[in-house]
């Protein structure tokens, strides 16, 4: 019975729903997960992983193309469905 609270209260919760995330999120998650993968790289190259840190450190550049060719395609098949 109490699973059975927690768990309807869970899913009723607006906090949780992935429509309800900030606009800010679902907008520059690939700018913050590519700084954050560039923080990463600069890490192991502070700690003497010089090797790592480059292999690393095209992950940023990798993240935001793909983002932008995402993006690119998204907006194209949205144009294409509003002209027919």
């Amino acid at each position: 019975m109490i699973f059975y609270f927690f768990l309807h209260n869970f899913e009723e919760n607006k906090l949780y729903k992935m429509n309800k995330l900030p606009k800010f999120l679902t907008i520059y998650y690939p700018i913050i997960l590519a700084f954050i993968c560039l923080l990463y790289s600069v890490t192991l190259g502070l700690l003497g992983y010089t090797d790592e840190a480059q292999y690393s450190a095209h992950w940023p550049g990798t993240i935001l193309l793909f983002a932008i060719a995402i993006r690119q395609r998204r907006s194209d098949l949205n144009k294409k469905s509003s002209r027919r």
